[in-house]
């Protein structure tokens, strides 16, 4: 296998097009896309073909690892075996059997603390869930996987503070719905405007 046509770049890319070529097709070829899909098997070894050139072109360059769809941190080969497992749950939306294998793999090492905050934002758990994002990216700091779904996480919290900020709860917006609100009680009373 060649990973230059795998990832579909020259031979001899720069560490920036293997990057940007890694995350368009982990972006295509992501399990999140294939969910209940009959090509979902053939998409998650389209992406593990992906994650392993890679590896081969960043190892080669003295770069991280990253060999699943969230990335992979260091550890023994049974604790990756095992977080492969919990990343299958997760993705199978089998959040209770995601959460009883990371409790019994605490430790602590980058990986349990990005896959602890996948599952948490799963669940809905928010600041949990950036609260391990954050500790896993510091930790591999390295990691481009680790900080791209911490920085989506970002992205998705800064959303919901730019719509609440346009429906009237920044001080900026504040004279303008004053106004309205004067409007509509100056109606209520005086019948005739």
């Amino acid at each position: 296998m060649n990973p230059y046509e795998v990832l579909g770049i020259k031979e001899g890319a720069s560490q920036e097009e293997i990057k940007a070529a890694y995350k368009a097709l982990v972006k295509k070829y992501h399990p999140d896309r294939y969910q209940n899909n009959p090509l979902a098997d053939l998409a998650e070894e389209k992406l593990q073909q992906i994650n392993e050139a890679y590896d081969m072109l960043t190892n080669n360059a003295g770069a991280g690892s990253y060999s699943n769809s969230y990335g992979q941190g260091a550890g023994s080969n049974v604790n990756k075996a095992k977080f492969a497992e919990v990343r299958k749950a997760i993705d199978m939306g089998n959040l209770m059997g995601a959460e009883s294998m990371l409790n019994s793999l605490n430790d602590g090492s980058a990986e349990y603390y990005f896959l602890r905050g996948v599952l948490c934002s799963r669940k809905g758990w928010y600041d949990e869930a950036m609260s391990n994002m954050q500790r896993a990216t510091q930790m591999d700091p390295g990691n481009y996987e680790y900080q791209r779904y911490f920085q989506s996480m970002m992205n998705q919290g800064f959303g919901y503070r730019n719509q609440a900020a346009g429906r009237g709860y920044s001080n900026a917006d504040d004279d303008c719905c004053r106004m309205l609100q004067c409007a509509i009680c100056f109606d209520c009373i005086n019948p005739c405007c």
